[in-house]
């Protein structure tokens, strides 16, 4: 087990290189109040001075400091020419340079904390790796965090408190952290900001350690005897009493092992029953053998994760392709892919299909049978026409000599008239499929291969031939369907198999007026009225009124006779029944041109048009210029997937037999 501690922290350096904290990794998080003892607990642990000291907030960036033993120097010199040194650190923002003094190390603590936070008192997330090398200390990795402040103080912000307690939740709020809260003897422990904090994330305590800190000085006559044995308020992994060093310790250069042997023969003084189970020695020991079960617990899901993101990362770097060597091989295979997808989105048989939407040849289908369908049917065949109108086309088609049957010509400029009105429907069906093969292009960009998306300009062009084709295809297909119309209107077929004879529905007409006229004798004397009654309807001027022959008001409304009733309801029934054959046919006809003029040329023809625009040597350099963001992104995938592949590697060097 005594591996467990140095492979987290090779594996915190493997994350480190790449910037990325993706891996939650077990560590002892140290958590206390401004002036609690933080530094003096770390220096003790270390066994060497080294931290920043002064007043006010002086930690302003989270330390991480890995600790690691190593054999004595006279045992290293036997085996290996390497560094000459008893005790040196490294940072990890200082490549390749090592520091044997450990005054050195606390002044570029300092300098990297004012590089990050300013010269004053601000802090920064950003934080500072420190590895400690000495043959006197355990394995451990332990984070100093800035300790909790309540007042603002320098080029400080308002919410500096805020500020602090976020950062410090971010690091405890792992689950593979263990809080070592730091607490001052000489405070009351209810009111101590590190337990809150330590509560706040880990109720049940199963991850918080307590230091009560500066045990020699509380006031006289008092100790902390029931604090220490944990009936104040109990912590589940223990409480550890300590004794830091004095100001005048630390201004007098008292060395800390002086101060170790000062801090054990207070304890036995005072705390002689806690003695053995108290002071910085004991703190150690217990951390380093806390941090290795915790490590030990971990260990699992720590593989199991580092096995996820390495299938996840890979996927992720397959999707973004390889750099490009073959120009043209990449821009065929690209627009192959696109062309091949298009029109799978037309037949239906894409690899991506929409659920929330219908689109592609679904919608297609939609606007051909529901859309344009329903607008077809809901066209009224007599709509827009009223008697009056279809008495004027007859009175109009006889010219001066009165009718004596229905005049066919009333019937073809009628029934024209009507025709055409499904013209507008039918050229706005063009205009949804267009609209569609439209969008269709903005379906297959988004889910078509990567390797479209790698490259803006290619993604750009192909986007301006496919809409070019649409739009040159467009008018054609709009003339097509108006020539639907347009031969519709060319020729009349009163021959149709499936028109009604005239003379026919003249005939039924005359046979339903009978059985309501009484025989006809109504009709007779109607007949007589009318010859007798001069037609008001058609305004037969009185004698006293001017005649304007060229400019004679038509009536707006008045009663029909029976002949007018006849040969409205004649002409009606032969325009609804001719419509409704010409609807048909444009209902069947229009989608079957869109299909012919515009949808399947545009499938046919779509993967030649690409390759003739596009597939040119000079173009295919610049089409083929990958997106800065794109090459970027592969890069940090690739570097993490290499980190990911390392971290592997270490974890898999650790036998289940030293896990127990």
């Amino acid at each position: 087990m005594e591996t467990l501690i140095p492979t987290i922290n090779r594996l915190q350096e493997v994350f480190l290189t790449v910037g990325a904290e993706i891996i939650q990794l077990p560590q002892i998080v140290v958590v206390g109040s401004q002036s609690s003892g933080k530094s003096s607990v770390l220096e003790s642990l270390v066994g060497r001075d080294f931290l920043p000291r002064g007043s006010g907030i002086v930690t302003r960036r989270p330390l991480v400091l890995q600790l690691v033993n190593v054999p004595p120097l006279k045992e290293r010199l036997k085996s290996e020419n390497g560094i000459k040194a008893e005790e040196w650190g490294t940072f990890l923002h200082c490549k390749n340079q090592i520091f044997t003094d450990f005054q050195e190390i606390r002044k570029e603590i300092e300098s990297e904390t004012n590089r990050g936070t300013g010269d004053n008192k601000g802090i920064s997330p950003e934080a500072i790796n420190l590895k400690i090398f000495s043959p006197n200390v355990l394995n451990l990795t332990l984070v100093d965090l800035p300790g909790i402040t309540k007042v603002p103080v320098g080029d400080q912000p308002e919410d500096i408190e805020a500020q602090v307690q976020e950062m410090i939740l971010s690091f405890i709020s792992n689950p593979n952290s263990l809080i070592l809260a730091v607490s001052p003897a000489n405070s009351d422990l209810a009111t101590s900001d590190a337990l809150k904090l330590a509560r706040d994330v880990d109720p049940d305590g199963r991850r918080t350690l307590l230091v009560v800190s500066k045990l020699d000085l509380m006031d006289a006559g008092t100790d902390a005897l029931e604090v220490l044995l944990g009936r104040v308020i109990p912590i589940r992994l223990g409480i550890i009493g300590v004794v830091n060093r004095s100001q005048h310790d630390i201004n007098t250069q008292k060395t800390l092992q002086d101060s170790m042997k000062d801090e054990h023969a207070f304890l036995q003084r005072h705390y002689p029953s806690l003695a053995s189970r108290a002071g910085s020695r004991y703190l150690a020991k217990t951390l380093s053998r806390l941090l290795m079960h915790h490590i030990r617990d971990c260990l699992p899901d720590l593989k199991t994760r580092v096995t996820v993101l390495s299938s996840q990362h890979q996927a992720q770097l397959n999707s973004y392709g390889q750099p490009v060597e073959d120009h043209s091989a990449t821009l065929l295979q690209i627009v192959t892919k696109f062309a091949s997808d298009y029109c799978n989105t037309i037949e239906g048989t894409a690899r991506h299909i929409q659920t929330s939407e219908l689109c592609g040849g679904a919608r297609i289908c939609y606007i051909f049978h529901e859309t344009f369908g329903r607008t077809l049917q809901s066209i009224d065949p007599l709509g827009g026409l009223t008697d009056l109108d279809i008495l004027t086309a007859i009175r109009n088609a006889t010219g001066p000599r009165p009718a004596l049957f229905v005049p066919e010509v009333s019937f073809e400029l009628l029934v024209k008239r009507q025709i055409k009105r499904l013209e507008e429907p039918s050229l706005r069906c063009v205009e949804l499929v267009h609209e569609e093969l439209q969008r269709i292009i903005q379906h297959c960009s988004s889910f078509s291969t990567q390797e479209l998306l790698r490259f803006p300009k290619l993604h750009d062009s192909i986007v301006e031939v496919v809409t070019g084709l649409l739009r040159k295809r467009l008018p054609i297909t709009n003339e097509m369907v108006h020539n639907l119309v347009a031969i519709e209107l060319a020729y009349i077929n009163t021959k149709h198999p499936d028109f009604t004879d005239a003379a026919q529905v003249s005939a039924s007409v005359n046979s339903q007026q009978a059985d309501t006229a009484d025989g006809g004798k109504r009709w007779k004397n109607e007949k007589v009225s009318e010859e007798r009654t001069p037609a008001v309807g058609f305004g037969s001027p009185s004698k006293s009124q001017a005649i304007n022959l060229l400019d004679t008001a038509m009536p707006v409304s008045r009663k029909l006779s029976a002949k007018e009733q006849r040969d409205c309801e004649v002409i009606q029934r032969l325009i609804k029944c001719y419509f409704l054959i010409v609807r048909k046919g444009i209902q069947d006809s229009v989608p079957k041109t869109v299909m012919h003029f515009l949808v399947n040329h545009v499938k046919e023809h779509l993967q030649s048009e690409l390759v003739g625009q596009l597939y040119k040597q000079p173009l295919l350099q610049e089409l083929l210029i990958e997106s800065q963001e794109t090459a970027q992104q592969r890069t940090e995938v690739a570097q993490m997937l290499e980190a990911l592949k390392k971290a592997n590697t270490i974890i898999s060097e650790i036998r289940e037999t030293h896990l127990w």
